[in-house]
């Protein structure tokens, strides 16, 4: 039976989680250069091609194809918030990227065979309050996300400038006179009087439950941005 999540078809112009973990759950970053590595391959594909054209031993470019709006690279799993421009951009650019890194990891540290747990998974957003809740997901990860330097938290409190990482548009949501856009953002994501509703098993790693009660998980979200006076009700 296909893992949940597992998705074979997508969309044009549609928001992802993406997701995926070491085989056995074993660890898939063990030390710093592990990490830079992957934000090498990273920036790598998405950078724009210098000079306009590609040699052929270089690797694919996805600029034109993803916009990368968040990650999260924990010890043994990797979260990433992606927008795909085309139909195939999402898979062409995860193969590559998988590929790459595990190449990588497998040449240095001697060792054959998978090293991811079998094919990513992709949850797609299609309400614009949950792609502020898996950005928020996605930064609160590590327990001590507030200066954990493998995730794009400090790009969005404009504590690092990242040229492949697109942050621009989750900002947008917390324009306000009262405070800046990072501020907002940041109260939004260390608020620790509400919390993450539930039944939200449906981006995480191990799901709970097979049916995702949309509706109420929506009006859930909306009742904290409205809380926050970012959405109209």
């Amino acid at each position: 039976m296909p893992q949940k999540n597992s998705r074979k078809i997508y969309y044009e112009n549609a928001f992802y989680h993406v997701y995926n973990r070491g085989v056995e759950k074993r660890n898939i970053f063990l030390d710093r250069d592990d990490h830079l590595a992957f934000f090498h391959f990273l920036k790598t594909a998405l950078s724009p091609i210098q000079g306009g054209t590609l040699p052929r031993n270089r690797r694919k470019k996805f600029h034109d194809k993803i916009d990368l709006m968040a990650y999260c690279l924990m010890p043994n799993h990797y979260h990433l918030l992606l927008r795909q421009k085309t139909i195939s951009g999402l898979t062409e650019f995860i193969r590559s990227l998988s590929t790459s890194y595990s190449m990588y990891f497998n040449k240095k540290y001697r060792r054959v065979g998978s090293l991811f747990q079998g094919v990513f998974k992709a949850t797609d957003i299609r309400d614009e309050k949950y792609l502020l809740w898996v950005s928020r997901y996605i930064h609160r990860n590590p327990p001590d996300f507030q200066t954990y330097p493998y995730s794009s938290y400090y790009d969005y409190l404009s504590k690092r400038k990242t040229d492949w990482l697109d942050t621009h548009l989750l900002l947008e949501f917390f324009e306000s006179k009262r405070m800046s856009r990072e501020k907002n953002y940041q109260e939004f994501v260390d608020n620790t009087k509400e919390e993450t509703p539930s039944d939200f098993s449906f981006i995480t790693l191990e799901p709970e439950n097979e049916e995702d009660e949309v509706e109420e998980r929506v009006q859930k979200a909306s009742a904290l941005l409205r809380s926050y006076g970012r959405v109209e009700p």
